[in-house]
Order: C-alpha cells, then structure tokens, then sequence
C-alpha cells in the first residue's frame, strides 16, 4: 500500500472528500515525523512502536579498497511490531505465496 492508496481508503471508508482525506493522512505522517525528530517514542497498542535508536562511530573498511574510513555516529528510526501485529501476520502464513 503506498500513500495515495492509504487516502483513496480513508477517503472511502470514511465519507470525505479527497481533499479532507489528504489533510487527515497528511496531519498523521506530519505528526508521526515530528514526533520522530523530536525523539519520542511513538507506540500504537497491538500494532508496532517506533523509537530511536543510537550507534556508535567506529571504523569501518570500503569494500572496494579495504582502506580504513571512520564512520559517523548516527541515530535512526527503528520499528518493533506489537505481539498482535505478529500474530496476524503469521497466521497468514500459510494463505500468502512464497513466490515473489
């Protein structure tokens, strides 16, 4: 599902225009971003939480040369899916093609 899929539902389960159903998503990802760059955690009960997540510098090699490079500290989002999320999604198993 991709964002203009994710409106055209919203939009058709819930009676708005399209251009209501575009701000609320729009109001929901803008939110979720900031909430992110602010480095609050953000946890939906049952489906996922995001937070956060700091590594450290260290020294890395470049594959193609093997000469050392210094890697930078970083701080990226991280996904964890809830206990219901992961029961849903493996009781699908066995419904879902394996050849993609």
């Amino acid at each position: 599902m991709n964002k203009l899929e994710l409106i055209q539902m919203v939009k058709d389960r819930t009676g708005l225009n399209k251009q209501e159903a575009i701000d609320l998503v729009k109001l929901f990802f803008d939110s979720f971003t900031e909430a992110m760059v602010n480095e609050e955690r953000i946890e939906i009960r049952g489906l996922c939480s995001f937070f956060i997540k700091e590594y450290a510098s260290y020294t890395g090699r470049n594959p193609k040369s093997g000469e050392k490079v210094q890697i930078p500290a970083k701080r990226l989002p991280f996904f964890k899916p809830g206990k219901e999320l992961k029961e849903r999604v493996d009781c699908q198993t066995g419904t879902t093609s394996s050849n993609k």
